[in-house]
């Protein structure tokens, strides 16, 4: 599993900008199995996503994020092993 830590780089109105673009990516990338959780830092500095994909599809769908593709965020991806979860989340446990 991967864990996608994003943090701004530009001003709070280019993010806004490009949020749209974003959020439509990220629907998108949801439907195709991407991604199993997404949300923002709080206080809202960037944003972090939760990946059960393998490491090519995750980095093909990142290079396709408005955020990546306009110079937004800066992406940091961390492979996280989860070997213990609360129940209800077995599907997040690393086969």
């Amino acid at each position: 599993m991967y864990v996608v830590s994003l943090t701004y780089k530009v001003p709070e109105d280019i993010v806004e900008f490009h949020l749209a673009g974003h959020v439509e990516w990220l629907k998108n990338a949801f439907d195709d199995g991407v991604f199993v959780a997404a949300g923002r830092k709080v206080p809202r500095t960037g944003g972090l996503l939760l990946s059960r994909a393998d490491r090519q599809t995750l980095d093909g769908s990142l290079a396709k994020d408005p955020f990546y593709v306009n110079g937004v965020a800066d992406f940091e991806v961390m492979e996280f092993a989860a070997n213990r979860v609360a129940p209800g989340f077995e599907n997040l446990l690393d086969t």
